[in-house]
């Protein structure tokens, strides 16, 4: 806190790591919009300015104004410590005051923010206008700070307007194909913000059409309200994702410091009971008060070529996980109620899992120590592996059919029925398994189970929403050509792997050709050869009943027939010789490089540990892997490369590096790349290093199995390996007894930095891979 150096030559180096994560954020057509939206609508605020600053900041502040800041707010009279976990309290004070104590308070008052902004008296816009694929609407409207009463028939407002197919802004867009995705941005913040939908356009529909029928939605609340049953809703699913923000210690932190952030920790604390509160008649007078026309902004993405692409279909990633955070916690609640799951050092986790074959499923339960909360995952096989020759989408439109209808349910039915309880339940399509996962309250499982099995088991695979499927899955993907890690990846796969290797993929352009030309009949088929309980594994975490969960299931999905058992794919063979492949990309600020190659293995191989804990020193140990500690910290030549081993669950998986540099930087971040690669191969790692990975692993893996979330994944991970629940007990022993040379012969014998892909996605040439003199 008091012990920075902010040397010059550090600050130079961290210059372009930091101008590197912006050029990254720049090359989302959706995170530019987001800035030029909040510049437009704050004019004195500092929100003004985009958190990570303008590109002139990054470049040119001095160290001066860096001192001064630091010297200005890095004192513990402005700081918060907040401690969640298992951990004894008067220890946890005694060591606050020993490290925190010993430091002075600020010599002189914390300066607090004195600049409101003024009223805005008209709509303002912006337009963005670069190369992309799909164009974005957003309409901001000013709202207050986070703690007032008016936030919280916001909060609820978010949730009718688009939070699942029952929402207003889905039916109205989503269903009627005028859009891909839409969201609210809305986080209750220290002061006035702004509450603002994004809507990403389908192919072909205008931005004003879009801008429209966003406005008209709003309007239609003004003047009509909202129905008691879509608050109702609303807080039920509130009141779910409560109970699931306290699995694991580090959700309830988060949240927790983001009401410390706000103003007022006790926000945490009644967020759910004012949330219960709220009537349809304040959500109406919310809208009417702020929802106005003098205090919009209105921004529009318009793409300037028909080609490219926006990663950011789900700007949600880092939204999702900043938004929707759930202040949750009643008042007069135990604190034994939060999540206590099993003790990995207390007991071995395999004797609290119960594993089953039920109606033809594979059935694994464990019952931890969470209250009132149930994780599942599962998986078939049934993935994009088996899609018909003829056309590579097949599978993938199956998966994202299941549900769009079945023979009890028709799509908004289904919605409405899980959205009711609060409950999650997703389908995706990986190389070689159709997945599923959820969660719900541990009182609602068995409804849960039983409308997983409804659209597992009877899909009708309505022709209507087929097409609008078709057409969205085509939006989707179109976005995708936007995004450099995409395409860099997509290349290499197709040059590493043979047709017919699971791996290898399809490119995005022909996938959109390919479900363009699909039909009903081809899924039906597909549904028909491939769907079934056969290679059906299910996974069950948290606060159950085993015995209870067995009924539940049988009587789900007794009688269902079919399925097949993953098959063995043939090796593929490594490249001959190395090769570089440029994909040229229009108007991007950073460029992704990917250096790949076949590796022979699977998980289950014996070498497999050792290669693993050999790449995790070398590029998948965050900041303490080498990748990211030289190239990275010491040089100052990305925000973040990595390294990893991938697609080797069921056949022989690849070796990968990945980074992003701006385009001026791109030959030295290249030769730097190799250098340490060759030396990681050549050289191997030390004993030093090993040591500390082993550490490193072992803590992370328990600490992953703090959630019920991780429990399940983990589960079905080692499940689709083929080994028994008590290799989660034995993998520990397993790190800690790989021995040196075990990982430095593990690392020359399967990786070759002469027989790799290269390929670089972005606004450059094989030129800007050249070092110049």
């Amino acid at each position: 806190m008091r012990n920075l150096l902010l040397r010059k030559e550090d600050k130079e180096s961290e210059m372009t790591v930091v101008r590197n994560e912006f050029e990254r954020g720049e090359n989302s057509p959706f995170s530019a919009l987001n800035t030029a939206i909040w510049a437009a609508a704050f004019q004195a605020h500092p929100y003004h300015h985009n958190t990570i600053g303008w590109r002139s900041d990054i470049e040119n502040v001095p160290i001066e104004k860096l001192r001064a800041f630091y010297d200005t707010f890095y004192w513990p009279n402005n700081a918060t410590v907040t401690v969640i976990g298992d951990f004894d309290t008067n220890n946890a004070l005694k060591l606050i005051n020993k490290y925190y104590g010993a430091i002075p308070t600020s010599p002189n008052p914390i300066p607090q923010l004195y600049t409101e902004e003024p009223e805005q008296q008209g709509e303002r816009r912006v337009m963005v206008k670069r190369a992309g694929q799909l164009g974005v609407v957003g309409i901001a409207h000013k709202v207050p700070k986070g703690l007032t009463q008016e936030t919280y028939p916001l909060v609820l407002l978010d949730y009718i307007l688009s939070n699942g197919k029952t929402s207003r802004f889905y039916k109205a867009l989503v269903n009627e194909n005028k859009a891909v995705n839409v969201f609210d941005f809305y986080v209750p913040l220290h002061d006035a913000s702004i509450f603002t939908p994004y809507v990403f356009l389908a192919p072909g529909v205008t931005h004003k059409e879009v801008e429209e029928i966003i406005l008209t939605e709003i309007e239609k609340i003004k003047t009509d309200g909202v129905t008691q049953e879509e608050v109702d809703r609303a807080i039920s699913q509130l009141t779910a994702e409560t109970v699931y923000g306290r699995d694991g210690s580090f959700s309830i932190a988060s949240q927790l410091n983001e009401s410390i952030a706000m103003g007022d920790w006790t926000f945490y604390v009644t967020y759910l009971e004012n949330l219960k509160k709220v009537t349809p008649k304040e959500i109406q007078d919310v809208v009417a008060k702020y929802f106005v026309e003098e205090h919009r902004t209105v921004g529009y993405f318009i793409p300037k070529t028909a080609g490219g692409n926006n990663s950011q279909m789900k700007p949600s990633s880092w939204y999702e996980d900043q938004t929707k955070a759930y202040y949750n916690r009643d008042a007069n609640e135990n604190e034994s109620t939060l999540a206590n799951p099993i003790e990995a050092h207390e007991t071995k986790i395999s004797d609290n899992i119960t594993t089953s074959k039920v109606a033809g499923i594979k059935l694994l339960t464990a019952k931890t120590g969470v209250k009132d909360l149930v994780t599942f995952t599962g998986s078939l096989v049934a993935g994009d592996y088996f899609s018909p020759e003829d056309n590579s989408a097949i599978a993938d439109l199956t998966g994202y059919m299941l549900d769009k209808g079945t023979e009890k349910y028709d799509k908004f039915q289904l919605a409405e029925k899980l959205e009711n309880l609060g409950a999650e339940l997703s389908f995706s399509v990986g190389s070689e398994t159709l997945n599923f996962n959820g969660k719900c309250l541990s009182k609602d499982v068995d409804e849960v189970i039983g409308l997983l099995a409804e659209q597992l088991r009877k899909p009708t695979f309505n022709n209507e929403e087929f097409e609008k499927l078709k057409l969205q899955r085509k939006g989707s993907l179109q976005q995708m050509l936007e995004d450099t890690n995409t395409r860099a990846s997509e290349k290499a796969d197709s040059m590493l792997f043979p047709a017919g290797n699971p791996n290898r993929g399809t490119s995005i352009k022909k996938l959109m050709s390919d479900v363009e030309k699909a039909t009903r009949e081809d899924i039906v088929k597909f549904y028909s050869d491939y769907y079934g309980p056969k290679s059906m594994i299910f996974v069950l975490v948290g606060d159950l009943d085993n015995d209870k969960i067995k009924v539940t299931v049988d009587k789900a999905f007794s009688g269902w027939n079919g399925g097949i058992e993953i098959p063995k794919f043939e090796k593929a063979e490594q490249v001959t010789k190395g090769e570089t492949v440029i994909v040229k990309m229009d108007e991007k600020t950073s460029a992704t490089l990917y250096i790949a190659q076949t590796t022979g293995i699977k998980r289950t191989d014996k070498d497999y540990l050792a290669l693993s804990l050999g790449n995790s020193i070398f590029g998948m140990g965050g900041f303490s892997a080498r990748l990211m500690s030289i190239i990275r910290d010491d040089e100052g030549l990305t925000y973040g490369i990595y390294s990893s081993l991938s697609g080797d669950t069921y056949a022989d998986g690849q070796f990968a590096i990945s980074g992003t540099f701006s385009p001026k930087l791109l030959a030295q971040g290249y030769s730097s790349t190799m250098r340490e690669f060759k030396r990681w191969v050549n050289e191997g790692v030390t004993e030093d290093e090993l040591k500390s990975a082993k550490t490193r692993i072992i803590g992370s893996y328990k600490v992953g199995l703090s959630t019920t979330r991780g429990i399940a994944g983990s589960l079905l991970s080692i499940t689709q390996r083929g080994y028994e629940p008590n290799y989660m007990d034995e993998y520990p022993n397993l790190v800690n007894n790989l021995t040196l040379e075990e990982v430095n012969n593990a690392i020359k014998k399967y990786i070759n930095p002469d027989k790799v892909i290269t390929v670089v996605a972005g606004t450059v040439t094989k030129d800007d891979l050249k070092k110049k003199d």
